[in-house]
Formats: C-alpha cells, structure tokens, sequence
C-alpha cells in the first residue's frame, strides 16, 4: 500500500504561483510513477504530469507544459508540482496519483486532493 497526502493549495491570484507537494508513505516508490491529476467543476479529471521515480524522467500534459514542473525529493520521498502563470481556468482539486504508465492507465493509489483556487 502506498499512502499520498497533498498539501499546498490555496487562492492565489491570476500570474501567481503556487508548489503543490505529495507526501508518499508505505511501500517503496521505486517501481511507480507519481503524478498530477486535477478536476475543475464540471469537467473530467485531467492528467497534468507525471515523474517516474526510480530514472526521475518526467512528462507533461499538453495543457500544463511550459508552465508547470513536477520534481521529486527522494529523502522526504515527497513529489512536488510548481506552478507558475496561473490562470483563473487552473482552479481545480489537485490530487496526486501513483501507479504504473498514469497518463493511459488508471493509476493504484490517490491522496485525498488539494483545492487550487485562481482569482482573475
């Protein structure tokens, strides 16, 4: 079992920026990539990006790239999400996600998610 918690939501104003980070206890990551997902009021949940723990490579969803970096601190074994240019359209539950190919497949474990609110 792997447990996540996200912390680092709030309001923040239109250009801004927040980091999002998502503590991850229980078994081993070594195996799984831990992701991004968000969900704005009445759209799907979307895939932001993703970092694949044991090589650290990461990839991005079209919507978020050029503006949002996914980076990971192995010893706190905590991934983060820095957001930068935020846009009024960004407000959403933030969750954070692992699990095997996350971008295609449904990932095993999700935290519990984070609000994320832009003002114009």
């Amino acid at each position: 079992q792997v447990q996540l918690v996200e912390s680092g939501g709030g309001l923040v104003q239109a250009g801004g920026s927040l980091r999002l980070s998502c503590a991850a206890s229980g078994r081993t990551l070594s195996s799984y990539t831990v992701g991004w997902f968000r969900r704005a009021p009445g759209k799907d949940r979307e895939f932001l990006g993703g970092i694949m723990w044991s090589s650290g490579g990461t990839y991005y969803g079209d919507s978020v790239k050029g503006r949002f970096t996914i980076s990971r601190d192995n010893a706190k074994n905590t991934v983060y999400l820095q957001m930068d240019g935020l846009k009024p359209e960004d407000t959403a539950v933030y969750y954070c996600a692992a699990g095997g190919r996350i971008s295609t497949n449904p990932p095993d474990y999700w935290g519990q998610g984070t609000q994320v609110t832009v003002s114009s």
